[in-house]
């Protein structure tokens, strides 16, 4: 039997679909569809993201970020109009390059924020195809207001259909992973220290840097939700280089074990055989722990635990005012201002040129054709392609959302078909049973969208839009057929377009994200203590995160990246000598890895990367010529033979 809980989001999207509805026709809007399908796409979208009722906030933030888009895109399309009105064929060829060109800036900026440059870029091709399609050019502006006007109502319905039906918090989520996450931290210290199994250990690495860049999100979230959750944000920001922490020193604790016998005193084998179930326990282990550290003394205690310990203390430290959301302490102060978080380049430059050039060839060749043709069904292909290629570039496979359009708009042709030819005609003179017909499809689309059932959300948006919902309605067949053969002809070719224009960047990023970890290694080796201070961890865990989504079956890079990440932590931290010698050699070594990344051929790639191999052995044996202490020279050391083991993978992978 189904739960309650399950029904308040089909609740919601019907209520919200309704309401659109009511009000379009209220106010007399010469097309309400746009209005129901914002509503729609904005509480539907979200929660087939969510994969169910999304959290509060979310929704609210999706359909800020359509308002801008929308307004963003009326602007250019009145712009292109005005500047090529005696030009309709380069008129559309302009919208198309908008088109491509926001895709392409959509790649390279966070994932969250893409939803409002490619809606932005099919919004002017969307107005330009439509004002060309009924014939008047001189309705463009009074088309783009009405277009911005209807957008906005059905954004302010699903957010308040939204505030109506009980939004869901995140804060209780975020309250009880931040609790268990520690506890899993310890459990994985645990296998560290008893040297279990490599699989089993890289099972449990994998699953914590999962689970802390979903924790990441989950900030995000909470931060949609309202402005009293500041002090947790910036709690949250310093937990997450926390927990990376955490991994990190473990990651290295089984390293050194499996290298170096007896690296972990028997003290604190006696002391990590002893099982964690709750936070409490936690705080009892660290106090001990805190005890037998100053009671070894810091000689006696390896540094990767020690380290470790300091982590987990902040942590509990932080762990408490995320929970209470109280005033910032001293010292939580000291812990949050400590290290200054390094911004991220993308990694995703040329695929993100394949995804502009997918959207301008597929909307200007459809474009083409249809002033070519004038077929009747041009305009809406040209719409499909320009909504497909620009929202599914940005999603993790884009041929599957593909998919899901085509799936979604072949259902919708016989649903539409039973709706404007039988059930609609029949409900024209009572606006109550055209919103109980309409309700009962968005009910029923609802509980199949929180399923995430593939073409549910194509379905009922494509049936939306061809059931047309004009003021005054009419019910014209070849109309409705135009507009169904074009959106399904339009999905069509847009899987051709991604199908032909192959995407085979994926090999050129995971290179280069590896190559990145190899530079961060190379580049803590310096004595600058500006550069020292700078927090690599969150942005060096993204990159190992989309190197997971990229190849998720592949463990030799992880390991690779996993162990490139502990080289620059080690190096950070090493007390590497302080004379001009070293530092002029650390600056050549950091512009050599730097034209590894660079370069363009597998030839220049790998005479650098031969050239950077070569200067590590000049800088060890400098090293000892200073005589550096063993905390510097052995993670050099390893370093140069990881490099060289792994030479080919990251020079041709």
């Amino acid at each position: 039997m189904m739960q309650w809980h399950r029904l308040r989001f089909p609740i919601k999207l019907t209520f919200a679909i309704v309401l659109s509805l009511l009000v379009g026709f209220h106010f007399n809007l010469e097309t309400p569809r746009w209005a129901v399908m914002t509503a729609c796409i904005v509480a539907g979208g979200t929660a087939f993201a969510a994969g169910g009722d999304p959290f509060s906030g979310a929704l609210r933030y999706r359909g800020m970020l359509r308002i801008i888009g929308t307004f963003l895109g009326c602007f250019a399309a009145l712009v292109i109009m005005i500047a090529t009105i005696r030009a309709p064929v380069v008129m559309l060829l302009l919208c198309c390059l908008w088109a491509g060109f926001c895709v392409w800036l959509s790649s390279l900026i966070k994932i969250e924020n893409s939803y409002a440059l490619g809606l932005a870029g099919y919004t002017a091709l969307i107005i330009v195809v439509s004002v060309d399609a009924n014939g008047s050019v001189l309705l463009a502006p009074q088309f783009a207001v009405e277009r911005c006007s209807e957008i906005i109502i059905g954004i302010v319905c699903a957010i308040l259909a939204d505030m109506l039906f009980s939004p869901r918090s995140i804060k209780q989520d975020i309250d009880r992973e931040i609790d268990t996450l520690l506890v899993d931290q310890y459990k994985l210290m645990q296998l560290c220290v008893a040297r279990a199994d490599r699989e089993e250990v890289d099972k449990v690495w994998t699953g914590l840097v999962r689970r802390t860049s979903a924790l990441n999100g989950m900030r995000s979230n909470l931060m949609m939700e309202s402005s009293r959750w500041q002090k947790i944000d910036r709690r949250m920001r310093a937990l997450n280089t926390l927990s990376l922490t955490l991994i990190t020193q473990a990651a290295e604790t089984f390293l050194i074990q499996n290298s170096r016998k007896e690296y972990v005193p028997s003290q604190f084998h006696i002391f990590f055989d002893k099982p964690v179930q709750n936070i409490g326990d936690m705080h009892k282990r660290m106090k001990i722990m805190r005890r037998v550290i100053t009671s070894s003394g810091s000689k006696n205690t390896p540094v990767t635990i020690q380290n470790w310990v300091v982590a987990a203390t902040r942590y509990l430290l932080l762990l408490k005012g995320i929970h209470t959301n109280s005033s910032i302490s001293r010292i939580e102060q000291e812990v949050l201002d400590e290290e200054p978080v390094v911004k991220m380049r993308s990694a995703e430059s040329r695929h993100a040129v394949i995804n502009g050039v997918r959207t301008f060839v597929a909307t200007a060749v459809g474009s083409l054709f249809w002033l070519w043709t004038g077929w009747n069904s041009g305009s809406g292909v040209v719409v499909m392609l320009a909504v497909i290629t620009a929202l599914a570039m940005r999603m993790p496979n884009p041929l599957m959302m593909a998919k899901d359009f085509l799936y979604g708009m072949t259902v919708a042709i016989p649903l539409g078909s039973l709706y404007y030819v039988v059930i609609m005609p029949s409900t024209q003179q009572s606006m109550l049973l055209l919103c109980i017909a309409l309700g009962v499809m968005a009910f029923i689309g609802g509980i199949l969208i929180q399923r995430r059932q593939i073409g549910t959300l194509g379905a009922l948006v494509g049936t939306i839009n061809i059931l047309t919902l004009d003021n005054p309605m009419t019910f014209n067949i070849s109309t409705f057929l135009d507009n169904a053969l074009g959106q399904a002809i339009g999905c069509f070719l847009a899987l051709m377009v991604i199908l032909l224009i192959r995407d085979k960047s994926k090999a050129r990023t995971g290179r280069i994200l590896l190559n990145r970890f190899m530079y961060a290694a190379v580049s803590a080796m310096t004595t600058n203590q500006a550069r020292r201070r700078e927090n690599h961890l969150p942005v060096l865990y993204h990159q190992l995160f989309m190197l997971l989504n990229m190849f998720p079956g592949d463990i030799n890079k992880y390991r690779i990246a996993l162990t490139l990440i502990i080289g620059h932590q080690r190096l950070r931290n090493a007390e590497i000598p302080v004379n001009a010698d070293l530092s002029a050699y650390h600056k050549q070594l950091r512009h050599t890895a730097d034209r590894v990344i660079a370069a363009r051929s597998d030839a220049r790639r790998l005479h650098y990367f031969l050239r950077l191999l070569a200067e590590l052995d000049i800088y060890q044996q400098k090293l000892r010529d200073y005589e550096a202490p063993l905390s510097v020279t052995e993670p050099v050391h390893r370093l140069a033979l990881m490099l060289k083991k792994y030479q080919n993978t990251l020079v041709q992978i």
